[in-house]
């Protein structure tokens, strides 16, 4: 199982250089799990005026990537923001915004590796699903 960020989804949708990869490791991994805010964080991106997608694509695109909203328990609001306090932004060099926090708590409580683009995560304690000899 990996969790996915929104950084991941988004390549993947503007067709990014890492889009292929994403897209192997999302469709070989036994489960791909999402926050709800990081679902939503993509829809606001996708369908705003960047990209201009319609709600029913990007439904579609998560369908697509095989990507499952995972319930907010009640331990996800007290694991994001102990994220932010160790990892947020003007806190630490990792930077990370609430979006990335949220992505951040549900990896963590799952044990999880996170796919996501950039170096923000590789400044945390988190595991990649990208790193060699990760298996999700």
């Amino acid at each position: 199982m990996i969790v996915v960020d929104s950084s991941a989804v988004i390549a993947f949708a503007f067709g990014e250089p890492e889009a292929d990869a994403f897209y192997d490791i999302l469709t070989k991994a036994a489960a791909s799990i999402c926050s709800p805010v990081t679902f939503a964080e993509c829809a606001m991106v996708l369908v705003g005026k960047q990209a201009a997608m319609p709600m029913t694509d990007v439904t579609a695109l998560f369908r697509t990537l095989k990507i499952e909203q995972a319930g907010l328990g009640s331990d996800q609001g007290l694991l994001t923001a102990e994220a932010f306090l160790r990892f947020g932004r003007g806190r630490h060099p990792a930077k990370l915004n609430m979006g990335d926090c949220f992505s951040y708590a549900l990896a963590k409580s799952l044990h999880a590796p996170l796919l996501y683009k950039g170096e923000d995560f590789a400044k945390t304690d988190i595991a990649s699903a990208m790193a060699p000899g990760v298996k999700p």
